[in-house]
């Protein structure tokens, strides 16, 4: 317990990782670049709208995420969300779908062909493929599902997860999950059913079926009361430039506020993004850092818009909608955030929040991107037959917005182990290495303290 930990970020992860920690009796310092916590985690309030332009909920499907609420002491702001906003819209030949969630919708829905539907009955006696690690998500998709599924189900799904590209992500290490279902039971169908009884008995939930949650005040809430527990463990403005091993014990080098300070510990985590990890353990290992330069972070426009709900056509009955590329937008869909969550627009107002961009369209942007805006402005009116000018408009860019899991993306995990292996006062993390969700991020967080234990022993 005498033993010196330091984290390097202050998103999720790093922040639940140092909450495991603490809880459990060690010493922590949490080295932070910014002058405020969250990473990603950004949510503003302004003429009665509530934004969150960095993740806009989380999906329940860990235990551990209830563990995280209740030891913080906010249950009295974790919220569900709306039932209202269960249905999900997909846009096909310019008109907005709803996605079958059942047997029965999917017989009636026009969103696919008879052709297509026919196909899915094929899926259980489809072999095995030799290599996820080598497989794009597209070509598990098409050989299982048929092309037709792919474009109008998971090129729009993907976009709206990773903002990516279903050509160049690897389904077994950015859909781990889906591809096991393969390798263990044989096929999606199968495994969907079997694979239920696993997560009944392990008390997890698949993404699907987990109830979506986030907070009266937003996502921010989450990292800012792990802040309030870890406020006196925390160092703000803090830009880590290196770390260097020194015999036994690891020397980490910050800059804060322009002055360099250096820090000793006996065990590192890191949960800072890739890019940015590169820079800082580039002394110590130049393939670690090629490693993970090497790891792609496409550009996001977040959009937020707020409108009369006078003006608005469509009904305001579901998540939102999400665009295949095929259908040829310059935008990856929406979310109707005041549908999903209470209180996130003024009384009679609805709010939605637009993505731009991602892997599917990096070249969109420009120095001024007014242009491109008014455009998806333009584009969303129309599809949501909107009869008036928005109200509220406000925006932020992501340079580095994701990271993805592409093919070849193994490469990158196993040299991280085995950096690991021979670094054993050195522990990686964050969403470039354990999935990029919310809830994916607070498990990574446990295996991190679990690793960190280990190490210290």
């Amino acid at each position: 317990m005498n033993k010196k930990i330091v984290i390097i970020g202050a998103g999720i992860t790093g922040l639940a990782t140092a909450h495991w920690l603490k809880k459990d009796g060690y010493n922590v310092t949490i080295l932070e670049s910014n002058s405020v916590v969250g990473g990603s985690m950004v949510t503003e309030k302004e003429n009665g709208y509530l934004i969150d332009f960095g993740p806009n909920s989380g999906l329940e499907t860990s235990p551990l995420i209830k563990t995280l609420v209740d030891d913080l002491e906010i249950k009295d702001k974790f919220i569900y969300a709306n039932k209202a906003g269960n249905k999900r819209y997909i846009l096909r030949d310019n008109i907005l779908h709803v996605l079958p969630m059942g047997l029965k919708d999917f017989i009636k829905t026009k969103l696919f062909s008879t052709k297509a539907k026919l196909r899915l009955a094929l899926e259980p006696f489809i072999g095995k493929s030799k290599d996820g690690f080598y497989q794009s998500i597209s070509d598990f998709v098409t050989r299982r599902l048929g092309r037709e599924f792919l474009d109008y189900a998971i090129n729009p799904f993907v976009a709206g997860v990773f903002a990516g590209d279903p050509d160049k992500l690897s389904v077994k290490s950015a859909f781990p999950k889906l591809y096991r279902l393969e390798e263990l039971y044989g096929g999606l169908i199968k495994g969907t059913i079997k694979g239920a009884r696993e997560r009944k008995k392990s008390g997890e939930k698949s993404k699907q079926n987990a109830a979506m949650f986030s907070f009266k005040d937003g996502m921010l809430s989450l990292p800012n009361a792990l802040y309030s527990e870890l406020q006196n463990d925390i160092i703000l403005n803090a830009a880590v430039t290196s770390v260097i091993k020194d015999e036994n014990i690891y020397k980490i080098t910050f800059n804060n506020n322009g002055v360099e300070t250096t820090l000793n510990a006996d065990l590192v985590i890191s949960t800072a993004p890739s890019y940015v990890a590169s820079n800082i353990f580039g002394k110590m290992d130049s393939e670690l850092s090629n490693h993970l330069n090497n790891i792609y972070y496409p550009p996001v426009l977040v959009l937020y818009l707020g409108y009369d709900k006078k003006v608005i056509g469509h009904p305001l009955d579901g998540f939102g909608f999400l665009i295949p590329s095929k259908e040829k937008k310059k935008f990856l869909g929406a979310l109707w955030s005041s549908v999903i969550f209470d209180d996130r627009a003024p009384d009679g107002k609805a709010s939605f929040t637009l993505f731009v961009g991602g892997a599917r369209s990096p070249e969109l942007f420009s120095d001024d991107n007014k242009k491109l805006i008014d455009e998806v402005v333009q584009e969303f009116e129309s599809l949501m037959r909107i009869s008036g000018k928005h109200e509220f408009m406000k925006s932020k860019f992501w340079n580095y917005a994701i990271p993805q899991y592409n093919i070849g993306y193994i490469e990158h995990a196993d040299y991280f182990a085995k950096f690991e292996e021979s670094n054993k006062g050195i522990l990686l993390g964050g969403n470039y290495t354990g999935g990029i969700s919310v809830g994916d991020c607070i498990k990574s967080s446990e295996v991190l303290f679990n690793k960190a234990k280990e190490r210290l022993l």
